[in-house]
Parts: structure tokens; C-alpha cells; sequence
């Protein structure tokens, strides 16, 4: 009897032995434990779960160490389990091709499919290649988790430490030296870069796709161009909301710094938004406040008030989900997570949840500081955790959200009920503060949540144009920010050139994790709240709405968690929603009251860039 892992490998030497005999040649062939029927194809997928998910634990141990503890060695095992893995699930990929045409239970060829679109990093077949990828992907993220700002006199600066300038600095020149510092860590990643796309585009084409972009666009049950278009009718339906919270900004960032730094028309410059990509503006809302707009607490005051540690703020989390149903975090889990930053290594603080065993070893990494944002932060990180244990009873192929906005939108969904009653209801806020203050905090979210979405559009926009040539090597950086000012409205503060790599610069493209992901997930974190709400019963605006401690709304979030993957997201959708398309009014219905007066403080002003 042949063993598991030979017989997946049956499948290479069948292959190889009819190529043989074509010539000519004689080559002794096993027999096939996967014929091209409806019942080799779910002895195929059968394997392929238990195969690929003995291989993703491995994967995913020699990742968190890596993570975690990071050094030359633990960088380049990774790197091994990584290839290991990737060389594996692309042998299986490209066996799929062998049951195209067949009729299936939809159950096995919707895993069929996953199995060729799911892969972010798609390896070539050619073994020094694709340990060429794997190692060229471990090393532009070890670069950019060590990289660090070293001026010529002073000492150097984390990201971390950057960021903090970025948020709390009021002196355009702090500023810019923080903006400009940062982006000194990227430039050797561009050339790695270029090979990068190089070898995932080959091995995306081996799986029938044009380019690696197109196979990310494949994994939304629709055709690529399809989901493309998808992406503008979200964004038309948003970017009206977008442009006069813009022009807000714009109009106050110039009565603070002058014409010199801040023009009053044009594209803002990147640097003066608070945040080290432009990407969420909430840091400069004391600039931009309404007046009499104090919402009469601040969190971060609160917990170091109430005296909440790091880990604390993580239990606080933890009992939102338990309210609705949820089962406890393991005790694992508060064993072997990273919450603080260690002081005896380099780690990645870049916040992440994990899967370790695809089971129960849930873990999340992250360098807690005792603010409101990370505060936030933990609710979307849980929100993978208890998302990944719901859906731990399906199989491997069917262990993953809907689509990916759905994981990145649950925690989100759950940020949105930290609100001032539920504040109250934790023992952090004695009294709600009354509602007429409410302007304030929708511009304070706004900043965050509106004002990130055509960033979180455009991040792919220009990995794609990467992908299929449409970018081109010596004009990387140029388009780069092309988009940022045709999306956001948002322009380099200083003059960049082809020797500057400012797209590595962000986390997500040295590591290689999809963008658009982020972009559906606050189109649909809204559209979730606003069903969860209804569910629950609860009166009144729904950005005073929470769902804290309603089982009625946890049963039916739960109900759609558990589906994980095993059917189309519009499937998973309508489990919450009772809707099939995604739809960006939620978002525009929560700052609707926002909305009326932006509108009315930008009247007269000259919008747009």
C-alpha cells in the first residue's frame, strides 16, 4: 500500500511516464490512485487536506519563530519550511488541472479551486527557483522587521519610534525627517523586488493565470475583471464621503502650517497626516476638531486610569467575544503569545494573529502600548483568532474566511461596538457622555476608517500593474505615486526618484500579503454592523450601536464564521446580512450625520486635487 505523501507524488511520475512513452521510451508506472472521475478527484482533495495541513503546521511553528526571535538562522528556516511548503501545495495546485471538465460534488471542485487560487506566492516548478523565491520572501521581511532610521548624528530609530513622532510631532521639519528616515530601510529591497514579481508571475502562469495579480483577483468566486469592476463600484459609492472630508483636512492643515508647507489646493503632503503611509489620519484630529466637539473621555486616559495592562487590554477582547457566545481563548494562548516587545531581540511588531495548528494553538503578535489604538487593535486581531477557531471542523482547504475582507472585517465589526455605553457596561467610562458630542467621534473615525480606503485601494492597484507590466522596473517608485495622489489626494513631501523604493516601505509588500483585502474589510465591517444591530434590536444612530453581550447577534455571526470557506462569500454574506453583493451604504449611512456637515464646512472651498 502506498502512504500518503508517495501517492500525491504518483501524480508527477504518471505525468512523467506518459512523456516518456511518447518518445518512445519505456518507464515502469505505478498505478494511478487518481484517475481523471469524480472519485479520484475526492481521493485527491481527501489527501491533499490532511498532506497540506501536516506541512502549514510546520510551516507556520518555523514562521513564528522566525517572527519572534529574529536572526540569520531562524530567517533561513523559515525560508526551508517555506519552500518545503510552497513547492508541496504547487505540486498539488498543478494535479488539479487533470480533473478540469469533470462533473464533481461542488463541495470537492470548490476545493480544487481554492487549491489553485488560494496561494498568495504561487512557486515555480523548478526547485532552484523556487528556493530562490522563498528566500528572497523570508529576507525582504527580515529586512524591513530590522529596519531601523540611523541618522548621522544620533541614535537610530524603529518604526515604532518613528510612528510615535509621526503622531504627536506638530514640526513640519520632525516630521519630514521621521517621513524621509523611515523610507531609507527600503531601497535594497527593490531589486529583490523585481525578482520577486519575476518568479511569482511564472509561477502563477504554470497554474493557467496571466500573472500573479490575476490569480489574486481569481480567489473571489468572479472572474478577475469582473472583481476589478467590483472594486470601483465600491469606491464610487464611498468617494463622496471621501472628497470633502479631504478638503477638510487640506483647508485645516493649511491655517496650520502656511501655504509654505501645506498648500490650500493640491494633493496634501504625505507627511503631515499622522500616520508614517498617510494611511489613517485620526493623529491630527485635534487639528481639525469641530469646535465643542470633546466626546468627554479618552480611552487611552481611561486605561491608564484604570490601571489596564498590556495583557489586560488583551482579556478585555476576549470578554466581548465570550459575551456573544464565543468559547474562552485556550489557555495556550495567553502562554505563548507575544503582547510586549521583548527587550533581548529583534521581533516583527507588526500586529498579526495565528493559526499555529490549525486547531486550537491561536496566538497573537504584537508590541502592546497602552493606547486606544491598540485597544482597537486587539479587538480585530481576536476577531482572526475566534474566526479561525469556528472554522476549525472543516476541512484544511475550507480552513479560511469566505473571502479574505471577511477575516480583516469580523474584528473590525466588533472594534465598531467600542462604544461609550459599552465603555459603561466594562467599568472603563462611569457615564456615557450625551450624544451632542457625537460629531467629534465621527470625524475622529473618519479619519481612521474613510480616509484609509483609497489607500487600502491602491496598494494593489500598483502591485498589479507590477505583475502584468503595466509598471514598469524604472518607473516603480513614479507610479507608486501616481496612485497615491489620484486615490487619496496625497503627494511626497520631497522630491523622490527611481532610487527610492517607497512601496516597500509598507509592511505588506516586502511581506507579500494582499491589500485589497483591507479595502473589503471596511466595506464590509460596516455593512456587517449595521445587520448585527438590526439582529440585536438596538435603537438609535448606529454609530452609537453596540452589540456587547447579544447573543441574538452571536449566534447569527457565529453561524457564518463556522461556513469558513465551504461556500461562496456571498453565501456567507447573506448568513448575516440577508444581503448577496457587498454594499458601501452602510458605510455612508454610519457617517451620514458627518457627511451633512462636511459638506457645509467645505462650502465655498475649492476641492478636490
Amino acid at each position: 500500500m502506498i502512504n500518503r505523501r508517495n501517492r500525491m507524488r504518483v501524480i508527477g511520475v504518471t505525468l512523467l511516464a506518459g512523456a516518456f512513452a511518447a518518445a518512445g521510451c519505456l518507464l515502469p508506472v505505478e498505478e494511478d490512485p487518481y484517475p481523471a472521475t469524480a472519485a479520484g478527484a475526492e481521493a485527491f482533495v481527501s489527501d491533499v487536506n490532511s498532506d497540506l495541513l501536516d506541512q502549514a503546521i510546520a510551516l507556520a511553528r518555523a514562521q513564528w519563530v522566525q517572527a519572534t526571535y529574529i536572526t540569520e538562522d531562524t530567517e533561513a528556516l523559515a525560508a526551508e519550511a517555506y519552500d518545503d511548503f510552497l513547492g508541496q501545495a504547487m505540486e498539488y495546485a498543478r494535479g488539479t488541472t487533470r480533473f478540469d471538465g469533470l462533473e464533481l460534488p461542488e463541495s470537492v471542485e470548490r476545493q480544487l479551486s481554492i487549491l489553485k487560487t488560494g496561494m498568495a506566492l504561487p512557486a515555480p516548478s523548478d526547485s532552484e527557483e523556487r528556493s530562490e523565491l522563498t528566500q528572497i520572501a523570508s529576507s525582504m521581511e527580515a529586512t524591513y522587521g530590522k529596519g531601523k532610521y540611523c541618522p548621522e548624528n544620533g541614535e537610530c530609530q524603529t518604526l515604532g519610534e518613528l510612528s510615535k513622532t509621526m503622531a504627536s510631532s506638530r514640526d513640519p521639519d520632525e516630521l519630514l525627517e521621521a517621513w524621509t528616515g523611515w523610507r531609507t530601510i527600503s531601497p535594497p529591497i527593490r531589486d529583490s523586488y523585481r525578482r520577486f514579481a519575476e518568479l511569482g508571475n511564472k509561477g502563477a502562469r504554470e497554474l493557467g493565470f496571466d500573472d500573479l495579480g490575476a490569480l489574486w483577483r481569481s480567489n473571489y468566486d468572479m472572474p478577475p475583471d469582473e472583481f476589478r469592476s467590483e472594486l470601483d463600484r465600491l469606491w464610487d459609492q464611498v468617494r463622496p464621503l471621501y472628497e470633502p472630508l479631504h478638503c477638510l483636512v487640506r483647508s485645516k492643515l493649511n491655517e496650520t502650517y502656511g501655504d509654505a508647507v501645506a498648500p490650500a489646493s493640491g494633493p496634501i503632503p504625505a507627511h503631515l497626516l499622522g500616520n508614517m503611509w498617510a494611511q489613517t489620519w485620526a493623529n491630527i484630529y485635534p487639528l481639525v476638531a469641530p469646535e465643542n466637539a470633546d466626546p468627554g473621555f479618552d480611552v487611552t486616559e481611561l486605561l491608564e486610569k484604570k490601571g489596564v495592562d498590556e495583557l489586560e487590554m488583551v482579556r478585555y477582547g476576549e470578554r466581548f467575544f465570550t459575551s456573544l457566545g464565543f468559547d474562552p481563548l485556550p489557555d495556550t494562548f495567553w502562554e505563548r503569545s507575544q503582547f510586549t516587545k521583548p527587550a533581548d531581540r529583534e521581533v516583527v511588531c507588526h500586529a498579526s494573529a495565528w493559526d499555529i495548528d490549525q486547531e486550537d494553538d491561536v496566538r497573537i503578535k504584537m508590541c502592546i502600548e497602552r493606547t486606544a489604538e491598540d485597544f482597537s487593535t486587539i479587538h480585530h486581531e481576536l476577531g482572526h483568532n475566534f474566526y479561525q477557531r469556528a472554522y476549525n471542523k472543516q476541512p484544511f482547504l475550507f480552513r479560511e474566511s469566505a473571502n479574505d475582507g471577511f477575516h480583516e472585517g469580523v474584528g473590525d465589526t466588533i472594534a465598531l461596538s467600542v462604544t461609550p455605553d459599552y465603555l459603561v457596561k466594562v467599568g472603563l467610562l462611569d457615564q456615557a457622555p450625551d450624544a451632542s458630542a457625537d460629531l467629534g467621534v465621527l470625524l475622529r473615525m473618519a479619519l481612521d476608517k474613510v480616509a484609509f480606503l483609497p489607500f487600502g485601494l491602491l496598494v494593489d492597484q500598483w502591485r498589479w500593474g507590477v505583475f502584468n507590466g503595466d509598471i514598469a522596473e524604472d518607473e516603480y517608485n513614479a507610479a507608486w505615486w501616481r496612485l497615491r495622489e489620484k486615490y487619496q489626494g496625497v503627494a511626497a513631501p520631497v522630491e523622490r526618484s527611481e532610487a527610492d523604493f517607497d512601496p516597500g516601505a509598507k509592511y505588506h509588500v516586502p511581506a507579500n500579503t494582499p491589500y485589497t483585502r483591507y479595502f473589503l474589510a471596511h466595506i464590509l465591517q460596516f455593512q456587517f454592523h449595521r445587520s448585527l444591530c438590526e439582529v440585536a434590536g438596538v435603537e438609535g444612530p448606529l454609530h452609537r450601536c453596540s452589540i456587547y453581550d447579544n447573543q441574538e447577534a452571536g449566534e447569527r455571526l457565529i453561524k457564518m464564521l463556522e461556513m469558513g470557506a465551504s461556500k461562496p462569500w456571498p453565501d456567507a454574506l447573506e448568513a448575516v446580512t440577508g444581503q448577496r453583493e457587498m454594499d458601501a451604504t452602510a458605510i455612508v449611512d454610519y457617517f451620514a450625520p458627518l457627511q451633512a456637515w462636511l459638506e457645509e464646512q467645505t462650502e465655498g472651498l475649492s476641492c478636490g486635487w
